[in-house]
């Protein structure tokens, strides 16, 4: 579990470890994620108690980029400035490597914060909500990896592919299966059908950036995998807030 704390967020662990993740560590990803919604939502209810409902959905924005240190964030600029332009594949890899933020990716961004900040402002604050919306985002991360074949030849998401390769890799197949069952159950838990409903979109909207990734660069890269749960969970918290 360690190792799936220091690979997803910036909390400090006893021995943080560089190595690659194994099996082991991305089983713990579904657990991570709704561990991180589990503090997002305390901040959510909590922020509730003493500010208007549009203060409290910016301290939970806040919250999670803080939380998760912008990684995932900055995977959805660069996947943006790279799959959303007419460019060739090998230019749209390149883009995603560099460093610097064009339009696309502002744009997108912006949207994307703006949709979440809305949502959340529009809804009464729910733990185990964004309990089960991040630990399907995490959940659907291992999903991605375990399915598509990698886009680079080396990069940040060598360790998926590494840690998923030879006799393991179908090693996402009971991770992608609990983490399915738990993080829809966490949605019911509400007792909510349209929480429940909205757990499950997780899957659909990065199933949608992980199918376009396939199409335009023939497969995942680090920054797919963040882009594909920032827009799963963006999705879900949409659904949850309509009437």
């Amino acid at each position: 579990m360690k190792r799936a704390l220091a690979f997803l967020t910036v909390v400090p662990t006893p021995g943080r470890s560089t190595e690659p993740p194994d099996r082991r560590t991305f089983a713990w990803f579904p657990v991570v994620g709704a561990l991180i919604g589990v503090a997002l939502g305390s901040v959510w209810w909590l922020a509730d108690r003493w500010w208007p409902p549009a203060v409290a959905a910016g301290l939970v924005v806040t919250a999670d980029l803080s939380l998760t240190g912008l990684l995932h964030l900055d995977g959805l600029i660069d996947t943006a400035d790279g799959l959303l332009p007419h460019l060739d594949r090998d230019r749209r890899l390149a883009v995603m490597a560099q460093p610097d933020v064009g339009a696309f990716g502002v744009a997108v961004a912006v949207a994307v914060i703006g949709l979440r900040f809305a949502a959340l402002a529009s809804m009464t604050p729910s733990v185990l909500l964004l309990a089960g919306v991040w630990a399907a985002s995490r959940t659907v991360m291992v999903v991605i990896a375990g399915v598509l074949p990698y886009a680079r030849h080396h990069g940040l998401a060598s360790p998926f592919r590494e840690g998923l390769s030879g006799g393991a890799r179908a090693a996402w197949k009971p991770i992608a299966l609990y983490g399915l069952i738990g993080s829809v159950s966490l949605g019911a838990l509400t007792g909510s059908r349209l929480n429940e409903l909205a757990v499950a979109t997780v899957f659909a909207g990065a199933g949608a950036v992980a199918l376009f990734a396939r199409r335009r660069i023939g497969g995942y890269t680090g920054d797919v995998l963040g882009a594909a749960g920032v827009i799963g969970e963006t999705v879900a918290l949409v659904i949850a807030s309509a009437r």
